[in-house]
């Protein structure tokens, strides 16, 4: 990033930061802060160990240093602004999930791997709340500006737990250390949750296998570990009673004694493991599991795309939220030069920009987003 575009970008953050409403989590002055600033020098280095006692004091910070990046911890603490995590006396931490692009899909267009997030983002609600037993009144649900979406859990039932007691939510959204036994032998699998995710995946296995022929079938069954021809030709067989007999508690244990069945339902069978991956809700695994955590600070400006970190109303207004639309910031509608190193395709704001290869003249809001990507250097002095 050359000098110009940094300097346009942080003109054009501290202008929105001038007149925006800083958000304010609760329990302020129990909460430690942390900054990245747009120092070229001090890109990677976070100031931190920072708390502040009212709204007027962080909004009064915030406008007179600008940051690029901004956020707070999800942990309580006695003192926050303590220099040492030892000594800032942790008292307790909100209950965080964090769906970021990363973990999820990979080599797509920025506004396809949205769409992909808030589809994971959605299957995670649903578990919360149909199969955990959270209230949708308890989940504060953050576009986190940049990649994906953050659920922030706040109930005191939550805020003492450790590190292992959120590891259990997260190994059960994740389908982490699915235990095939219990999956074919839960009566839980009539009703739903992962019982009756792992009989749809070993179905659709079966199906897929059955569909190969009788003679691909049995060789592939054949070519697992611990199978015969023997095994493999018996459940192909009777694969479509086998097929049908996979929600019918009754015949589970009949059904396990077929080494070939024991394969599929094995640990390291890799298409199975994949069937329930497609199933799970994959979130980012250490950002739950950590009880000191600092996550983006809604209403504050994501550093690394210029859009508003931005906190929903409530968990109904996902399905109609668009990230390219709701949480663009207008920073006043001039064109600006810009210079791209290859030709790209965007959204923004209901409408589709040809990028092409060399200088183009933009939108404000897209010029931010193409220099804080890093894929847009500014061109002229036009601020």
């Amino acid at each position: 990033m050359n000098p110009a575009t940094r300097e346009y970008i942080r003109q054009k953050f501290a202008a929105y930061y001038a007149h925006a409403q800083v958000f304010v989590p609760p329990s302020l002055r129990e909460r430690e802060w942390g900054f990245i600033p747009f120092d070229e020098t001090s890109k990677f280095s976070m100031r931190r160990h920072m708390a502040f006692q009212s709204r007027e004091e962080l909004a009064s910070y915030v406008r007179a240093t600008v940051p690029r990046h901004m956020y707070f911890s999800t942990a309580y603490y006695e003192l926050p602004s303590a220099p040492t995590m030892n000594d800032k006396n942790w008292v307790g931490a909100d209950l965080i999930f964090d769906l970021d692009a990363d973990h999820i899909v990979q080599k797509v267009s920025y506004d396809v791997m949205l769409t992909r997030v808030k589809e994971e983002t959605l299957k995670l609600i649903d578990m919360l709340t149909d199969e955990l037993g959270f209230s949708k009144r308890s989940l504060a649900l953050v576009f986190s500006g940049g990649r994906g979406y953050h659920i922030h859990i706040r109930d005191i039932e939550c805020r003492e737990w450790g590190s292992s007691q959120r590891r259990e939510l997260v190994d059960y959204v994740c389908a982490i250390g699915i235990d095939s036994g219990f999956m074919l032998t839960s009566h839980q699998g009539g009703v739903g949750g992962w019982p009756a995710r792992y009989r749809s995946s070993l179905r659709e296995e079966l199906q897929r296998i059955r569909d190969m022929g009788a003679h691909d079938g049995v060789k592939y069954l054949s070519s697992l570990r611990g199978v015969g021809e023997g095994s493999a030709r018996s459940l192909f067989d009777e694969i479509d009673a086998v097929i049908a007999s996979v929600n019918d508690l009754s015949s589970q244990v009949v059904l396990m004694k077929n080494n070939a069945l024991r394969a599929l339902t094995g640990e390291d069978y890799e298409p199975m493991k994949q069937l329930l991956r497609s199933q799970a809700a994959l979130t980012d695994e250490p950002v739950t599991t950590d009880i000191k955590r600092l996550i983006r600070a809604p209403g504050s400006l994501h550093g690394g795309s210029g859009f508003r970190v931005t906190e929903l109303a409530s968990v109904a207004d996902l399905e109609r939220f668009d990230p390219l639309v709701d949480a663009v910031v207008d920073f006043g509608g001039n064109m600006v030069s810009v210079e791209c190193p290859f030709p790209l395709t965007m959204p923004m704001m209901g409408q589709e920009y040809t990028i092409e290869k060399g200088v183009n003249r933009v939108p404000e809001e897209l010029a931010v987003f193409l220099c804080c990507r890093g894929i847009g250097e500014i061109t002229a002095p036009d601020f």
